[in-house]
């Protein structure tokens, strides 16, 4: 069963204060871009790391995984990509 409610060891700070707590809220953060910006491939990737840790619970290191990838995400569109 997906569970999106699954929190990340370290919440994600995001550029204008606001947190990502749970897998759930970087999904919908993705899902709210702008459609030029969530259809980067930078995004894509995050978003399969996403559905890969709601996919297989807390197996393996998928969750740390996501959280690596809404990061890069994040940082390469802070001009470095």
């Amino acid at each position: 069963m997906a569970d999106w409610s699954r929190r990340f060891f370290d919440p994600i700070e995001l550029p204008d204060g606001r947190k990502l707590y749970t897998l759930r809220d970087a999904a919908e953060f993705v899902t709210e871009l702008p459609t030029e910006e969530h259809d980067r491939d930078r995004w894509k990737a995050a978003m399969e790391v996403l559905l890969l840790s709601v996919e297989h619970g807390e197996a393996g290191a998928y969750p740390v995984l996501a959280r690596i990838a809404m990061t890069r995400a994040l940082n390469a569109g802070r001009g470095r990509g």
